[in-house]
């Protein structure tokens, strides 16, 4: 097993920052994920460890070494692409054990070390079928195993779900974090789903513009945002982002609706971050502000609410037996002891707040 390190890396095309002078620690045996939106750089970090990018500047260390001029079949990592990457005329056996022949690994090891492989992730009766003869689900497991069975130094995983229907993709979910435990690889996880880096990982990165904005712990990330970006993308829904002003120990809205006492002193611009379990929805008049119904939502487990007033809109979630109408009024009382306060101008969490 190592540890990954990445000191001082930077990635440029031209003008063009990728990466931009990052330095980033996956211990020994963790669950990484690089989280964001499309074109923030993850995917590029990922493929600078794996020696498939060249890195303008900076560092890459896996374990002892120092591996950012070695080529990708020298750096012991195994890669799982989103497309698979399976040889549609070989067998699943053949296909796992495609990584052991080209390394010369004797043919006595082979067959049981893909036995083993195959038997970790659930394909032992598969063996001897062709890759169009399974289902999506089935040929991910057959990358997953084609990488288990090399037993690298570190695993690198390139969106491996993201071809999956939403059923399959939570099945895959589970059986990852199970193989993950079992195995204790260092992992690095490439992902725009929140939802696969709040359940898979040990530790999150969140990124955006080549810049990692916060790394810390799934709870970390949900219930401490160090910045707007990280609020706002973290959270199903996400976190609501109201603007206004601090005065006299109070929240107002540009509105001028006072919704919730906040601690600090008085700032002419603010933004107040809430999520939709921190609301509770009330009776017209027994809440600290009225609103109107924008939307409301029965998504089975829970009902959404969108209330306005004015201008603003936020996102409540109440009980699954609540039952409302568009434009029916109600009133709204925010948690005190779960608000966030963000300044509107560098977008940093208040933390005198």
């Amino acid at each position: 097993m190592a540890e990954v390190i990445l000191k001082d890396l930077t990635k440029r095309w031209g003008d063009f920052v990728g990466v931009d002078d990052q330095s980033l620690h996956v211990h020994d045996r963790e669950f990484l994920v690089l989280l964001g939106p499309s074109g923030c750089g993850k995917t590029t970090t990922m493929r600078m460890i794996a020696g498939l990018e060249d890195p303008t500047s900076g560092e890459i260390w896996i374990g002892d070494r120092r591996v950012d001029d070695d080529l990708p079949k020298d750096r012991d990592v195994a890669m799982v692409f989103q497309n698979y990457g399976l040889y549609p005329h070989m067998t699943i056996r053949e296909n796992i054990a495609y990584p052991l022949k080209v390394r010369g690994v004797p043919k006595a090891e082979i067959g049981p070390r893909v036995d083993r492989a195959a038997e970790q992730v659930e394909l032992t009766e598969f063996l001897d079928r062709k890759p169009k003869a399974l289902s999506g689900g089935q040929r991910q497991r057959v990358a997953l195993a084609r990488a288990i069975v090399r037993t690298p130094k570190v695993f690198l995983m390139d969106e491996p779900l993201s071809n999956l229907d939403a059923k399959l993709r939570v099945t895959m979910r589970a059986e990852l974090k199970h193989l993950s435990r079992e195995l204790k690889i260092t992992t690095v996880y490439v992902t725009h789903d929140q939802i696969e880096a709040m359940t898979l990982a040990d530790r999150v990165a969140v990124m955006r513009h080549g810049v990692i904005q916060q790394l810390g712990t799934p709870d970390d990330i949900y219930n401490d945002p160090a910045n707007l970006f990280v609020a706002g993308f973290i959270g199903s829904p996400a976190m609501n982002l109201i603007d206004g002003r601090v005065e006299g120990g109070a929240f107002v809205t540009t509105g001028g609706k006072t919704l919730a006492h906040v601690a600090g002193p008085d700032r002419a611009a603010a933004v107040l971050g809430v999520r939709a379990d921190d609301i509770a929805v009330t009776e017209a008049g027994a809440g600290a502000i009225d609103a109107t119904i924008y939307a409301f939502e029965n998504t089975g487990e829970a009902t959404l609410l969108t209330v306005q007033w004015g201008r603003q809109r936020v996102i409540a979630r109440g009980d699954r037996h609540l039952r409302l109408d568009q434009g029916d009024v109600v009133g709204i009382t925010l948690d005190p002891a779960h608000l966030y306060l963000f300044d509107p101008e560098t977008g940093l969490r208040l933390r005198d707040a």
